[in-house]
């Protein structure tokens, strides 16, 4: 049997209020300028307000970098890089959802090496290895999807084509994480919706690849049962904090199952993001039954057990109507046109989803073709 290695190494405090031990481990860990990463619309609210305040009282001197938006961009990077080095910092606090937190560990990353974010893809044939030690970077999510605040990558898309990179070394981890729910109560319906989506794809994925990874499949199954209770309740009720506690757990169990990898769900939202800008989780959100309905024939043992711990059923038609049910439930767009996809774009999602990497440790091979026609279901062809 060849040589399996295992790594869960991230440090997490969980549980309402977790952000107020921020300016203490700041302190702690001996840095004094802190630069705060978030996206336009968190860097506005009080809660942003009151992470300053905080870090000023306990002495030391934040700055705030608000420009991310979208999908993360490579420019955003650089600008991000450029505020670090002007504010003479010596810390990261990334603060908000997906983007936010993998432009935050991008920054840390070109904050002390040279050259351009997309160097350093995985993919990148002359990619670039990371030589130094990066600064302080610690974590707070404001959604509940991604789970980027316990993993090791950053997804950078190119300003020009939108392709959208992945930048993956343990050297980007947290130092720490601070995943406090209050922070994701103002979060409204709809991205509360994508988002969860997201984090149930995570666990769900992770969970059918075919990669060795017990440790992983314990957690994913786990953490969709945890999702799958806690989505529909996040979504009617922002304001329940058991369910918005739920949810960010499953997000992070999520994020750290798939270090097993993902699959074809992951490939088609990254195509759709690259060709329509779709909200990464609303995409995950629309292709999620229509994948797992061309994955049924190859992982129908694994679906049935997910349809057990989801919904009590007993079968992967079962899991799969479930999948179905909760988008309605929810208000997520049953097919792609509802998003304002059309067939003419087949062609580039297809190209796209193909050359994606998720789909290799998807549990049934995907082809062109097989990508054609699930393309096509999901625009109701």
């Amino acid at each position: 049997m060849p040589i399996h290695r295992f790594s869960f190494p991230t440090q997490i405090h969980f549980g309402p209020g977790a952000r107020t031990l921020v300016a203490e481990h700041l302190k702690t860990a001996t840095v004094t300028r802190p630069l705060i990463v978030t996206d336009k619309g968190v860097a506005g609210l009080p809660m942003t307000a009151n992470l300053l305040g905080d870090l000023k009282a306990a002495g030391l001197e934040p700055a705030v970098f608000g420009g991310v938006w979208g999908n993360p961009t490579a420019s955003q990077v650089n600008a991000g890089a450029e505020a670090y080095q002007e504010h003479r910092a010596d810390a990261i606090v990334g603060l908000g959802g997906g983007a936010a937190l993998d432009v935050a560990k991008a920054v840390a990353l070109m904050a002390v090496h040279a050259g351009e974010i997309l160097d350093y893809a995985w993919d990148n044939p002359a990619g670039v290895r990371i030589k130094h030690p990066l600064p302080w970077f610690i974590a707070l999510p404001t959604t509940a999807g991604t789970g980027s605040e316990v993993g090791r990558s950053a997804v950078i898309s190119d300003d020009v084509t939108h392709v959208k990179k992945i930048v993956f070394s343990p050297a980007l981890l947290a130092k720490a994480v601070f995943a406090d729910p209050e922070l994701t109560l103002a979060l409204p319906a709809n991205i509360t919706a994508a988002t969860g989506m997201d984090a149930l794809a995570h666990n769900v994925e992770s969970y059918l690849s075919p990669a060795y990874h017990p440790l992983c499949d314990g957690i994913a199954i786990e953490g969709a049962r945890i999702a799958a209770h806690a989505l529909p309740t996040a979504v009617r009720d922002g304001k329940d904090l058991t369910a918005r506690s739920d949810m960010l757990m499953a997000s992070m169990m999520g994020a750290i199952a798939f270090q097993k990898d993902l699959g074809a769900v992951h490939s088609c939202a990254h195509a759709l993001g690259t060709v329509l800008n779709l909200h990464h989780g609303l995409a995950i959100a629309i292709m999620f039954d229509h994948v797992m309905r061309f994955n049924a024939s190859a992982a129908g043992a694994k679906l049935a057990e997910l349809a057990r711990v989801t919904m009590g059923g007993s079968s992967a038609d079962d899991f799969i109507a479930w999948l179905a049910w909760l988008k309605t439930d929810i208000g997520i767009p049953a097919q792609l046109g509802g998003v304002g996809a059309k067939p003419e774009h087949v062609d580039r999602l297809v190209e796209f989803a193909f050359a994606d990497g998720c789909h290799q440790t998807n549990p049934r091979p995907c082809t062109r073709e097989d990508f054609r026609k699930i393309f096509e279901r999901a625009l109701g062809e």
